[in-house]
């Protein structure tokens, strides 16, 4: 009979697996949370992230039922998908939250995002930042003799990129809502 050929730590054909589960791949989620809309929650939701070191890419918080006092927080986040499981596990438990979903991991989502960028340009910096917002279906909405403030809806990257080339042509500000979420079909 001859010896086994196994390398420390695990192979398909082993009973134990020993090697690690966890997984050192950041990842980003979009997490849709319904709470009751009520003094406090949201200092309660967003000391859960700072108080374990989580960072928060994006919130955006508006109340969605009236009579039902609830609101929904929508939070863009990284970590690997331990930091995820945690994350959304230690949110269910806190009381006033009704529901937690992970709306990156449901199935597809829509993720929009409105920003307001401010650029001053004259002469050709000023037609080259009309002729880019139009192609990007930028609105304008103010515009005074040396600067225009654009309105833009679309995903974080979209965003990013009109942003990235306004810099050159006199970007001066920019305002931005936060991801607004919501699952695809029923």
């Amino acid at each position: 009979m001859s010896a086994l050929k196994i390398k420390k730590g695990s192979s398909k054909h082993s009973a134990y697996n020993l090697r690690p589960q966890f997984s050192d791949v950041q990842e980003t989620h979009t997490l849709a949370v319904l709470v009751e809309n009520e003094p406090g929650v949201l200092a309660r939701v967003i000391g859960l992230f700072s108080g374990r070191g989580y960072n928060i890419d994006s919130l955006t918080v508006a109340e969605v039922d009236h009579q039902g006092h609830l609101s929904r927080i929508t939070i863009v986040t990284t970590g690997t998908p331990q930091v995820i499981e945690q994350i959304k596990a230690q949110l269910g438990r806190i009381v006033p939250v009704h529901d937690v979903h992970d709306l990156t991991v449901e199935g597809r989502s829509v993720e929009r995002e409105l920003a307001l960028l401010k650029v001053a340009g004259l002469g050709d910096k000023r037609v080259e930042a009309l002729r880019l917002a139009d192609i990007f279906r930028a609105q304008v909405v103010d515009s005074t003799l040396e600067s225009f403030v654009f309105q833009l809806t679309g995903t974080p990257d979209k965003i990013d990129a009109f942003a990235d080339l306004m810099r050159p042509l006199g970007l001066i500000e920019i305002a931005r809502t936060g991801v607004a979420a919501l699952a695809r079909g029923t």
